[in-house]
C-alpha cells in the first residue's frame, strides 16, 4: 500500500517561513522522483518544485530562490523549505512520487499566507 503523509502547513505571515514534510510508504523512494504541486481556489494545480531520484532538482520561475526541495532517501522523506512566503503562495501543497511510470499523490496540506 503506497502512502504519502504531509505535514508542516500552516499559517504564516508574509516574509515567513514553512518546510513542509511527506513522509513515504510502500514505494521504492530511492528510485522515485518527488515533486511538490500546489492548487489555489479557482486555479489549476501547479509544479512547485521537483527531484529526481539522483537530487536533481529545478523550480516553478515564481518560487525560484525561495524554496528549497530536498529529500533523505533514510528516511523516505521529501521536504519543501519555504522561504520569504508570500500571499500568492497561499494553496493547498500536494506531494507527489513517481515510480515505473506511476504517480501517486498525498493528501494536500494548506498553507496560508496573510499580508
Amino acid at each position: 500500500q503506497v502512502q504519502l503523509v504531509e505535514s508542516g502547513g500552516g499559517s504564516v505571515q508574509a516574509g515567513g517561513s514553512l518546510r513542509l514534510s511527506c513522509a513515504t510508504s510502500g514505494i521504492a523512494f530511492s528510485i522515485a522522483a518527488m515533486g511538490w504541486y500546489r492548487q489555489a481556489p479557482g486555479k489549476l494545480r501547479e509544479s512547485v518544485a521537483r527531484i529526481s531520484s539522483g537530487g536533481i532538482t529545478n523550480y516553478a520561475d515564481s518560487v525560484k530562490g525561495r524554496f528549497t526541495i530536498s529529500r533523505d532517501n533514510a528516511k523516505n522523506t521529501v521536504y519543501l523549505q519555504m522561504n520569504s512566503l508570500k500571499p500568492e503562495d497561499t494553496a493547498v501543497y500536494y506531494c507527489k512520487a513517481t515510480v515505473y511510470y506511476s504517480d501517486y499523490w498525498g493528501q494536500g496540506t494548506q498553507v496560508t499566507v496573510s499580508s
